[in-house]
């Protein structure tokens, strides 16, 4: 019997977004409205801030690059790790900044912060890679931004992550975990005046006053999925964690959060695989109609740094997504056993 192929991962989107995107196309007001203000505030009920203290944005590169902008990064030196996504360094320099880029933890994805405190950064971009939380309070004398673009739902002492540190900003992309029709982002801050800033910057119509700005906003039918998907996103976490915990006891050796000492919540956005082989398991896994990936290629780097090489070339990322079936997750421990 032919078997169906597994892929790597999907958004999981039902009969409420499609009802939601409906009733947004049937209203005859598709760009920025009510539904955009309405996921913003519902945004901040989720991570327990003020209303007005969110501006969606179109992506988390936008949102990214809006942060270093109302933090006036131009000609400073912003660090940030080697081992994430490229989208920070095309931020970094759009924003006119220079960069440093530092290395990761030796037993953790996420950046050094020893090499953080040490280095010349006046700002810093600091990102919880695969929803595993960094311990943003031992970082000192920085502007941080924290990157959480793959850590939604995560904390931190009891407190959401992305307000420990000046922003926070987030991503709703099609495969992260949860998306606004396949692109969108957030920014948050404690300091409203920030948020401010960028919802001005923002609003570059019919403005008499001629300051520069420029178009990053959200619409009103991504804003409509939005607010469905954030609704379904506990649920959404609490399956990543089941299956999770299927291929922990299943002894699969999975990055888990190997360095933390601190009072941290995280949540299970990728399953990273330990291997001396990666690309004979994602063959082996090929084979049998299972996708996996190396989450990062050593080309795909922003520095060849020691630690993050060691990443890139000892892991690999396997089907974790709520839709994930468990006959599903059955057969990807059965082949890798």
């Amino acid at each position: 019997m032919e078997i169906n192929s597994i892929v790597h991962n999907r958004p999981t989107l039902g009969k409420e977004e499609e009802l939601a995107a409906q009733r947004v196309i049937r209203s005859g007001w598709l760009a920025q409205g009510v539904e955009v203000e309405n996921f913003e505030n519902e945004f901040c009920n989720f991570i327990k801030i003020p209303h007005g203290h969110a501006v969606a944005v179109s992506s988390g590169t936008a949102a990214l690059y809006l942060a270093l902008w109302a933090l006036k990064a131009k000609n400073k030196k912003v660090a940030f790790p080697s081992y994430v996504c490229a989208a920070i360094r095309y931020a970094v320099n759009m924003a006119q900044a220079d960069e440093v880029v530092l290395d990761t933890e030796v037993n953790s994805p996420n950046i050094s912060i020893d090499a953080l405190n040490h280095s010349k950064g006046s700002i810093a971009i600091v990102p919880h890679m695969y929803g595993i939380p960094v311990n943003v309070d031992n970082i000192t004398t920085k502007i941080i931004i924290e990157d959480c673009c793959q850590a939604i739902g995560s904390s931190i002492n009891k407190k959401s992550i992305g307000l420990h540190g000046e922003i926070g900003i987030f991503s709703f992309y099609a495969t992260k975990l949860l998306t606004t029709a396949g692109q969108g982002g957030m920014v948050v801050s404690k300091k409203k005046y920030l948020i401010d800033e960028i919802k001005d910057y923002l609003k570059f119509d019919m403005r008499s006053d001629k300051k520069m700005r420029f178009n990053f906003q959200m619409t009103d039918l991504q804003a409509a999925v939005g607010t469905e998907q954030l609704k379904k996103l506990p649920k959404f976490l609490h399956r990543r964690e089941i299956i999770f915990n299927k291929y922990l006891q299943a002894g699969l050796p999975l990055l888990v959060n190997e360095s933390q000492n601190f009072n941290s919540i995280p949540i299970r956005y990728r399953a990273i695989l330990k291997s001396e082989d990666p690309a004979k398991l994602i063959k082996k896994l090929s084979k049998n109609k299972i996708k996996a990936i190396v989450p990062l290629e050593d080309w795909e780097l922003l520095l060849p740094t020691k630690n993050a090489l060691n990443y890139t070339r000892e892991t690999l990322s396997i089907p974790l997504y709520p839709s994930l079936t468990n006959k599903e997750v059955q057969r990807i421990i059965n082949v890798l056993q």
